[in-house]
């Protein structure tokens, strides 16, 4: 066997690709760039009765999204029937194998037991074989069966290390024996630990977890996705939070993976993302939003109310400290883009006595103040309205926010209304009067 370090992902299109994948893919992926060693993919489709329309392409497409880039072609098992057609020959004509109803089985051997070193941990695994029993290994239908498939694959792909899930531990015996019924060097695996969600139960979408696809629609940036991932059964000697690939790859090892199960937590995700987003520039900022808003409506964005690039230019500034994921600025923002629909709700809120007054000192004072507006005179203005109305300054600001905006949370209100211009404000506050009195 090559001494070169090859990984592989070997997943199994039965769907979208869950977010607890990626880190599988992502673990595999950074002992490849550490060892400068090669990463592969390989989709494992010889159960056809659970395979789903759309869910390599869906694996591929977020692979690349990840910019987990492997190398060479995809490798799918379903094509490879006849070479591991011809190694199961080789085992029925050793007598290690027999058919029996259609299937060809494997001869296990009970006697003894099977030690393997896991790389993670690092740790011994021993497990009797007389638990075993003989199991198959080429079906009826001429497909392979997960155990002898990927042991073949593995082999002659010289993938080193395996990584995998531990729910493949207690199949280890059949692994092993099947290595070296071939005569062949034993792979080394890495067992990684099974990812839970916050009540300790397998991670599902009860936990906010699910296909990875769907974070990106939420807005989460792929370098948040990974850096969190990591996280997730490892902690980084260097003690960092925050960690580009490249960075996670130079410190990345195999032994320093925990055994115990690591609990997702969408919270910490949410927080992480919001990071990233803070720590992005301005400009990379806007061509992500830009991205974003092109991703999730498929395109069609490109020519409506968001084609205006200079005015998204000027609106990331504002949006970079108040959000957490890219979807948040579409709601957050709308009020720029379209005339909001007022709630009298959102008025009563304020509590403030007379709202009609109130809206109609404002407009007075918006017509009368010098253009272009300052942001200076325009804050005093409004709180020695405030002290004649006999309100707080808050409730004055706010009044002003849902008067511009339909809504109580908003980017900075001044800029925000620099970026609306003088005449929309002013035709916004006149809809709000007719709103609280109509």
């Amino acid at each position: 066997m090559s001494m070169e370090v090859r990984t592989r992902f070997a997943p199994s299109p039965t769907g979208a690709m869950h977010i607890g994948s990626v880190r599988t893919a992502l673990y595999a992926y950074l002992v490849a760039k550490k060892n400068k060693g090669i990463f592969t993919l390989r989709i494992e489709d010889t159960d056809q009765a659970r395979l789903v329309e759309g869910a390599t392409e869906d694996i591929i497409k977020t692979l690349k999204w990840l910019g987990l880039n492997f190398e060479g072609e995809v490798e799918y098992q379903s094509k490879r029937k006849e070479t591991y057609k011809e190694y199961v020959e080789k085992l029925i004509k050793e007598e290690k194998a027999y058919e029996k109803e259609g299937a060809i089985w494997f001869k296990i051997n009970t006697e003894g037991k099977t030690s393997i070193e896991d790389l993670v941990g690092p740790r011994t695994i021993e497990i009797p074989n007389n638990e075993q029993k003989d199991f198959v290994i080429l079906k009826s239908d001429g497909f392979p069966t997960y155990h002898l498939a990927h042991v073949v694959d593995d082999h002659l792909m010289e993938t080193n290390p395996v990584i995998r899930g531990p729910e493949w531990i207690s199949s280890l015996p059949k692994h092993i024996q099947l290595f070296t019924s071939f005569g062949w060097e034993v792979a080394r695996y890495a067992h990684i630990p099974v990812i839970l969600g916050p009540d300790k139960s397998k991670l599902s979408k009860r936990h906010g977890a699910k296909a990875a696809s769907e974070f990106r629609k939420e807005g989460f940036l792929p370098e948040a996705i990974l850096n969190y991932m990591a996280f997730l059964g490892w902690t980084p000697p260097s003690g960092k939070e925050i960690l580009s690939v490249t960075e996670m790859a130079e410190e990345f090892d195999l032994k320093d993976v925990h055994v115990s199960n690591p609990v997702f937590d969408i919270t910490k995700l949410n927080w992480m993302n919001g990071e990233y987003i803070r720590k992005a520039s301005d400009e990379d900022l806007l061509n992500r939003v830009d991205e974003f808003l092109d991703y999730i409506s498929e395109g069609e964005l490109k020519n409506t109310k968001y084609e205006d690039k200079e005015k998204l230019k000027k609106i990331i500034p504002l949006v970079k400290e108040r959000i957490k994921t890219l979807s948040e600025f579409i709601p957050m923002t709308d009020f720029l883009f379209d005339k909001p629909e007022y709630e009298n709700k959102e008025f009563d809120k304020l509590k403030i006595p007379d709202l009609k007054l109130a809206l109609e000192k404002i407009q007075e004072k918006l017509e009368s103040l010098e253009k272009p507006w300052k942001a200076d005179a325009f804050e005093k203005t409004f709180r020695q309205l405030a002290e004649e109305l006999k309100i707080s300054v808050s409730q004055m600001f706010q009044l002003l926010r849902v008067a511009v905006s339909g809504q109580s949370v908003t980017p900075p209100l001044f800029e925000s209304i620099e970026i609306l211009g003088s005449d929309e404000t002013i035709s916004r506050l006149k809809q709000a009067i007719s709103v609280v009195a109509p």
